[in-house]
């Protein structure tokens, strides 16, 4: 059976017995009709299991026409959340004030453009980062702390600042073409698992070969 269990809703125990609460598999506790999420993808927070859609994603309503999508793998720190579509004011006229959203009979605004949100597999997304609405993140990515992503973040790409730009890519072009067509998030996690030495190493010619 393979130690890390895709079933799990808290996957960590620590080397003591003590099980943590406060890092969740997503999968396992999300249940909004807007959010997709792959498996082993984990979000740490101090709220009550009940609130992580709310916490993660707090203006993605359950009628919203976005979408939130979250790859395999995915590492989530504490205090990062997204910022949908839904949450956008219109700003065409002379106020921004979202009259609409005080009565249900107007709820929301139709005629706003909507993009969804997507997070590719393996993404790392660090403490305190804010991701706004309809930016698409490449496998690999690694957004720094604290960051706001207000565009597209190329795949193996490290990014950073307010508004975050791209302070280097991981690999050469070259190896990130070679990592998007191994693909190892989509191996069964028995493989993944028996090669996790060669991926913590970067051992491309192993892994190439696999």
């Amino acid at each position: 059976m393979p130690f890390i269990d895709a079933d799990s809703i808290f996957p960590i125990t620590h080397p003591d017995g003590t099980v943590s609460r406060t890092t969740i598999f997503l999968k396992n506790v999300v249940n909004h009709p807007r959010m997709e999420i792959g498996d082993y993808t984990y979000f740490t927070h101090y709220g009550k299991l009940s609130e992580t859609e709310e916490i993660l994603a707090p203006y993605l309503f359950r009628g919203s026409r976005e979408k939130l999508i979250i790859g395999k793998f995915v590492q989530i720190a504490r205090g990062s959340y997204f910022i949908t579509s839904s949450a956008n004011h219109p700003m065409w006229g002379v106020t921004t004030f979202p009259f609409r959203i005080f009565r249900p009979e107007t709820f929301g605004y139709n005629d706003l453009p909507v993009k969804d949100t997507v997070v590719g597999n393996d993404v790392w997304i660090g403490h305190d980062a804010v991701v706004m609405p309809g930016v698409n993140i490449g496998a690999g990515a690694i957004v720094a702390a604290g960051s706001v992503v207000t565009r597209n973040v190329p795949a193996y790409a490290i990014v950073g600042g307010n508004p975050a730009a791209v302070i280097r890519m991981r690999f050469e072009d070259d190896v990130i073409a070679k990592l998007l067509q191994i693909a190892w998030w989509d191996w069964p996690i028995e493989k993944i698992e028996a090669n996790i030495p060669a991926l913590e190493r970067g051992d491309l010619s192993t892994l190439s070969i696999l």
